[in-house]
């Protein structure tokens, strides 16, 4: 019989390219996410039977115990940017990602991938930050060869960074950037899922690996490059950070005063807080090249999927090629 990998967020953006990989590697799949009834399209990723969402909250031992029942290696992918409800950073960066470490050792299970996020560091003023340090933490202390991953901002057509930029571009002239000199090195999703399947095949030294595109760039020139991919000249506009911490209160409060019926998706404090520190990998750090994996560039993969915020969408190149024709 194949063997079996539970996932943990198995459906979320890095998860589903994750499961999409092992279920190609021959692997069965078990998706551990909180609503199975959304995460049914993993399914087609492999053979009949193959990939199975099933129900799991990383805050309950049985559950968490439920979804990792027979598997020879356990993945968390399982992380917020938001804080809502009961989902604190704390319940599940720390204690979710200590709790699927802890049962799996209990399982006498071997091996573990963890995605963690570049900028982890437990002394950091962001709690995103300080919880993700802990979560890794607490991970090694009951799995000390897992294999931890510290992606920075991830892209791909499902992301909440490019996208949610070239979205704003319908509707404004302007682009207001918090943090516009701040440096980031993307990375692309299935280059991280790459590296997580490496981890649960054993490819992989256990430790911490910093994962980093082979650009490193600031906010307003991703922006900038952004803009040119889906054909749109916009006013960029970077805003000193006392304006942010206006903006990130007022969206905080907004989301607090609806009693979280409204959620802040534009800038949270911590999110500004930490907006305020480069988010590159560390000189010296293990990364894609102690793992054999070529990073791939940001500008091969944007025009695959934001060709959608085009003016006139798919058509944008044959109109402009038209246009050329009469002049």
């Amino acid at each position: 019989m194949s063997k079996l990998v539970a996932i943990y967020g198995g459906s979320g953006f890095v998860g589903r390219y994750i499961a999409r990989r092992m279920a190609a590697a021959g692997w069965r799949v078990r998706v551990a996410v909180r609503r199975p009834n959304e995460a049914l399209f993993v399914k087609p990723y492999g053979a009949v039977g193959q990939v199975e969402p099933v129900l799991c909250n990383v805050r309950d031992d049985a559950s968490v115990a439920l979804a990792m029942e027979g598997a020879d290696a356990v993945v968390n992918c399982v992380g917020v940017l938001n804080e809502l409800g009961k989902n604190t950073f704390a319940n599940v960066h720390a204690d979710g990602a200590g709790r699927i470490a802890r049962i799996a050792a209990e399982k006498g299970i071997r091996r573990m991938v963890h995605i963690s996020a570049l900028g982890a560091d437990a002394e950091s003023d962001s709690e995103y930050a300080r919880t993700k340090a802990m979560g890794e933490k607490a991970v090694l202390q009951h799995m000390p060869d897992a294999v931890i991953l510290r992606p920075s901002v991830i892209f791909g057509a499902e992301d909440q960074f490019f996208n949610r930029f070239a979205a704003m571009t319908r509707w404004s002239p302007f682009l207001f950037l918090v943090g516009a000199e701040t440096r980031f090195q993307p990375v692309f999703v299935d280059d991280v899922a790459h590296a997580a399947e490496l981890g649960v095949l054993g490819k992989a030294e256990p430790g911490i690996y910093e994962l980093g595109g082979p650009e490193v760039a600031t906010l307003r020139k991703l922006v900038h490059d952004m803009l040119e991919v889906i054909h749109r000249r916009r006013i960029v506009i970077g805003l000193p950070f006392w304006i942010g911490r206006i903006i990130a209160g007022a969206m905080d409060f907004v989301q607090f005063a609806s009693f979280q019926l409204i959620e802040n998706k534009i800038l949270t404090r911590d999110q500004l807080r930490s907006l305020r520190h480069d988010n590159v990998v560390s000189p010296g750090a293990r990364g894609f090249a102690d793992l054999g994996i070529r990073p791939t560039a940001y500008e091969v993969i944007l025009p695959e999927y934001l060709w959608k915020f085009r003016p006139t969408g798919q058509y944008d190149d044959i109109t402009a090629s038209a246009r050329r024709l009469r002049g």
